[in-house]
């Protein structure tokens, strides 16, 4: 019986569960700092990059990362995160008054249009945070 490829099955569902739990943590640890003290909000993509790439154990069909793959798992993961804190945000967790409070001061006072800027600031900043977090989780892995 061929063990390799089950060996690479088993790895690459290991890499999607980091990924995923690196995406919890953005979205957790996001919503919490929000409630505490807004800016501080930019450490939950930076740290759920950082744990996707750093415990990430191999990436596509070798066994080294570079910094490269640490950017794309990390970018992954602040995609997903951010997917999450959209969700976690529309629903009333964390502290959506900032974001709604700035768009009605610029006279959008829509319901979907405040969720769809929900949406597009947490994706973008979650997936710039994310990669910039996994490039530095592969730097201090090495």
């Amino acid at each position: 019986m061929n063990f390799d490829i089950i060996n690479s099955i088993r790895v690459d569902f290991m890499d999607w569960k980091i990924i995923g739990l690196g995406a919890l943590v953005n979205a957790v640890l996001t919503v919490i700092l929000s409630l505490i003290f807004f800016p501080l909000f930019i450490l939950g993509p930076f740290i759920g990059g950082f744990i996707s790439s750093y415990f990430t154990e191999r990436f596509e069909d070798y066994d080294i990362m570079d910094e490269k793959d640490g950017a794309v798992v990390g970018a992954i993961s602040g995609f997903i995160g951010g997917l999450i804190i959209t969700l976690l945000f529309t629903l009333g967790f964390g502290d959506i008054s900032a974001i709604t409070g700035l768009t009605s001061s610029l006279g959008i006072k829509n319901i979907l249009l405040n969720g769809y800027i929900i949406l597009q600031f947490s994706v973008i900043i979650g997936l710039i945070l994310g990669l910039i977090g996994g490039v530095i989780g592969v730097f201090v892995k090495k």
